[in-house]
């Protein structure tokens, strides 16, 4: 599995003109699903996810997870993290079915929630619009391959 995880001092994403999920403080986490990924990655992810610790401490040193500071986590499923970019136009071949993709982001999303964190979801295969106030900015790359 792959994520792009942006430290957030606000987000929202909308599905059709309506907001479907929002956070305050917390992740933004753009979570895909890769071809032969288990639930066990889902596992993996999520406890790295909530435990990373990308949120400054009282010396305004990177030292405190999500977890140590309460905050939320807003998960929207983004297949694009799968592109294969040699050409000019993508592919994603890589990327898990739906069918399975869904059920991993459903997994993960699942985990962060039993490891104490309130999780805000975007619609799975649906077009989606996103509202982000990146704070720092911290954008941090995760995949299971590679951590």
């Amino acid at each position: 599995m792959r994520a792009l995880i942006q430290r957030a001092a606000f987000a929202r994403v909308h599905v059709e003109g309506r907001i479907v999920g929002e956070i305050g403080p917390g992740v933004l986490v753009f979570l895909c699903a890769m071809r032969g990924d288990s639930p066990a990655e889902a596992e993996r992810l999520a406890r790295k996810t909530v435990d990373l610790r990308i949120f400054r401490d009282e010396a305004g040193r990177m030292n405190h997870s999500l977890r140590d500071t309460g905050g939320a986590a807003l998960v929207v499923s983004q297949f694009t993290l799968a592109a294969e970019t040699r050409g000019n136009r993508p592919g994603f071949s890589a990327a898990a079915s739906p069918e399975d993709g869904r059920r991993l982001v459903d997994l993960f999303a699942e985990a962060v929630r039993a490891r104490g964190v309130n999780v805000a979801l975007g619609v799975f295969g649906a077009k989606m619009s996103v509202e982000l106030v990146n704070d720092g900015p911290v954008t941090i790359w995760l995949d299971t391959e590679r951590s």
